[in-house]
């Protein structure tokens, strides 16, 4: 009895940041169409728009902007695939002013237009490759924005690990080309080659979550492993360790969006998309290159 007494209790933070925070939510999902600015929803809240900014940003993880783009990104991306609706229409419909606005917003967190993404990668040409690596067969996928896609595979799988890639974007047309994808392996596991002056370009393809995630691997050092609980943590989703898995999983870039130095609770290497050896080898080759 003692438990479900307990159960039912309103467990609901108290404070005033938590109550600004849920305001600033509503506010933004009701009235997203009108793209209201900082200034204008600090106003109706009676706050600054610096306090407003950091307050926000501490309890959600990303700022009231960015909180914006990402519900006008998904009510974007309902109204062009499941609903048929053309570009300059989605783009009114969610308070936009024009379908530029609508590609930059594309562009900026799914690394592909709105037509290419409606498409499922229709219109998109990827050039693929094999190459010999230190961790067996190396797939290859590029775009002309940069590396879009790297697996691995042991010699004579090859197809199964194509067949697994370009499942993700069904529609694209694929192009094997090895003088385009040779001078990106060599970059990738030449360590010799790697500078912060020149880095390499990456095209990251996901939703806004898997791309948060994607961003946090990328800052793991070299030679260094982090828990799924830190990556939630660093994103400010503490509570999504699962779905922070699932995005990790699903990451098309392995290796260079270094997937490998997630590890389970207490360190556990867990599960990898292609081999738990491989995860083994890559971290021991960090460790040797460090």
């Amino acid at each position: 009895m003692d438990m479900i007494a307990n159960l039912q209790t309103d467990i609901t933070p108290d404070g005033p940041d938590y109550d600004i925070v849920r305001r600033v939510i509503e506010l933004i999902t009701e009235d997203y169409r009108d793209q209201p600015s900082l200034e204008a929803i600090a106003a109706r809240l009676n706050q600054s728009p610096t306090q407003l900014q950091k307050t926000f940003t501490r309890w959600a993880g990303l700022s009231p902007k960015g909180f914006l783009q990402a519900v006008t990104l998904d009510h974007a991306k309902r109204l062009l695939r499941k609903e048929d609706m053309p570009l300059l229409e989605t783009s009114i419909e969610v308070g936009l002013s024009g379908p530029s606005r609508l590609h930059d917003l594309f562009v900026t967190h799914e690394a592909m237009s709105p037509g290419e993404w409606k498409a499922k990668g229709g219109g998109l040409t990827i050039r693929y490759g094999f190459h010999i690596c230190p961790f067996g067969m190396a797939l290859i996928m590029v775009t002309d924005r940069g590396l879009a896609g790297l697996a691995f595979s042991d010699s004579g799988d090859e197809r199964a690990c194509l067949e697994d890639m370009t499942c993700r974007w069904p529609n694209a047309c694929y192009v094997e080309d090895l003088q385009a994808t040779l001078p990106y392996a060599a970059r990738i596991f030449e360590p010799g080659r790697w500078s912060s002056e020149q880095p390499l370009r990456v095209v990251l393809i996901g939703t806004d979550f898997q791309v948060r995630v994607w961003q946090s691997l990328l800052k793991i050092p070299f030679g260094k492993a982090v828990t799924y609980s830190d990556i939630a943590n660093d994103i400010g989703r503490p509570t999504a360790q699962r779905a922070v898995g699932a995005a990790v999983g699903a990451n098309p870039i392995s290796f260079v969006v270094p997937c490998h130095r997630a590890l389970g609770k207490n360190g556990a290497l867990t599960g990898y998309h292609w081999g738990l050896t491989r995860k083994r080898a890559m971290l021991g080759w960090e460790s040797a290159q460090a």
